[in-house]
């Protein structure tokens, strides 16, 4: 059986299947019953890895074993397959989610925290940089960034942009307003996204920026985080942030764009 290499390319992208799980599980597809020595022919799979591989499908759902002799397995809808796929990540990640909360109470978190900040006494401020690909990544970051935030917060961003940080960084934007932390938006504020702006209001300030065509945090006057491209014209893939930690370069930053608040239309005196 020949099956295109971008098509299990799909399945073990959307499935989370290595290859020979992939090749195995159409393979058995196309049979509906089968035994591991046929399946191990039909997929192009190393025969001393098939009973592992089709071991693996049936924990994760994809396939049932026969009873009897030979032994024999058989393949599911795929329907039911997405279902059962779909139940045993939210209970996964529930699991993880609970393992990870109870982790931050435990030794282990403790030793894990000592090594890093002895390890960053070692670190010279040139080095507290990096890139960070695909909108997620950035944003993970800039939430963790936010959350370290003491005394301010500004951040720069699009129509669009506004909208997307209110969803993901919503909470720890409240976090930080409790904590006296103060907290700016500048984007452009039209139609689209005011009701966001009055949102993003109850805990920031939020102005009309028209001519500001950028992207970027900023916090405490020392941390920056600026995005290079323009969102318009890119998947949120190939989104693509510059993290760093200089307040040398920061605070030149940060009063440039002192500057260009005080010109920028506060929310409570737009018409729109």
């Amino acid at each position: 059986m020949i099956i295109k290499d971008e098509f299990l390319g799909r399945i073990r992208k959307i499935f989370g299947l290595n290859l020979y799980e992939a090749k195995v599980w159409t393979a058995i597809l196309s049979r509906g019953v089968s035994t591991a020595g046929e399946l191990s022919n039909i997929g192009d799979v190393p025969r001393s890895r098939t009973y592992d591989i089709l071991e693996s499908l049936e924990k994760k759902g994809f396939i049932v074993m026969k009873l009897g002799k030979p032994i024999k397995f058989i393949a599911l809808k795929p329907d039911e397959v997405v279902d059962r796929v779909k139940r045993n990540l939210v209970l996964d990640a529930a699991d993880r989610s609970k393992r990870l909360d109870k982790l931050k109470g435990e030794e282990l978190m403790k030793d894990l925290s000592n090594i890093y900040v002895q390890g960053v006494k070692f670190v010279e401020p040139h080095e507290l940089s990096g890139a960070l690909k695909g909108r997620n990544n950035i944003y993970n970051h800039m939430d963790m960034i936010s959350r370290g935030a003491e005394k301010s917060i500004t951040i720069v961003t699009s129509e669009e942009g506004l909208g997307r940080k209110f969803e993901a960084l919503k909470e720890t934007f409240e976090k930080a307003k409790k904590k006296g932390v103060k907290i700016r938006f500048a984007a452009p504020i039209t139609s689209k996204n005011v009701k966001v702006a009055k949102e993003l209001s109850k805990f920031a300030e939020v102005r009309h920026a028209s001519n500001l065509d950028s992207r970027f945090v900023l916090i405490d006057g020392k941390e920056l985080l600026f995005m290079v491209l323009n969102d318009k014209e890119i998947h949120s893939s190939y989104d693509l942030g510059v993290w760093i930690n200089t307040p040398f370069f920061a605070q030149t930053i940060d009063k440039m764009f002192d500057a260009s608040w005080e010109k920028m239309t506060p929310l409570n005196k737009m018409k729109l």
